[in-house]
Formats: structure tokens, sequence, C-alpha cells
């Protein structure tokens, strides 16, 4: 569903609607592992888990050892993820060593992007 942003509203609508200067912003991930034992993904999770909340950052999406798919975004109710926060979490992913590419996405509305 897309909304249009330069519509006049009141403010209690904006912020209800997640609009305007209440938008809120997150970016996508996938990622592949190299060969990777089943036992291994559980820990990876927590670690990936463990790096986001440190961030004040929130995780939805998962995948398995093939694929891995998930969408970032804060865990502040208008709070947003930043280029900070991708920039983090690239380095972070790129020192791991099971995994074999990442491609992290632009920051997106994290409501009306999809």
């Amino acid at each position: 569903m897309k909304i249009d942003q330069n519509v006049k509203r009141s403010r209690r609508l904006r912020k209800k609607l997640y609009v305007n200067e209440y938008t809120v912003y997150g970016f996508e991930v996938s990622l592949n592992f190299k060969e990777m034992d089943e036992s291994a993904l559980d820990p990876f999770l927590d670690e990936i888990v463990n790096f986001a909340e440190s961030r004040n950052l929130m995780i939805a999406g998962g995948g398995g050892i093939d694929v891995f798919a998930i969408f970032i975004s804060s865990s502040d109710r208008y709070g947003s993820a930043t280029e900070e926060d991708r920039h983090a979490l690239s380095n972070w992913l790129k020192e791991k060593s099971l995994i074999k590419d990442v491609e992290l996405g632009d920051l997106v509305d994290a409501n009306y992007s999809f």
C-alpha cells in the first residue's frame, strides 16, 4: 500500500500513519552462507540478534543454511535504522567466516515500501 506523503494532515494523523516526520526507515539484508552445518545456524542467529539489540535494532525475517533474508529497523516506536547502522552491520557480517556474500538494501520506508 502506498500513501501520499504530501497530503496535508493533522499532526495526530501523521503520527498514527507513520508519515512525514514520523516515517520509520529500515533496510533489507540477504546473505548466503558458505558450506555450513545446520548446528552452526543457531549460534549465528544468537550473535546477529545480540548485535542488533546492542544497536537498538530489531530483526524480522529469517531463512535457513542456504539463503537468509531479514529486514532491520529500530526497536523504538518512531525510531529508524540509520546509514551508520547499515555500515556497522555490513562490517560485522564481513568479519564472519561462515558468510559467503552479503547484500544490504537502501534505507526504505518500513511501513509503505513493500
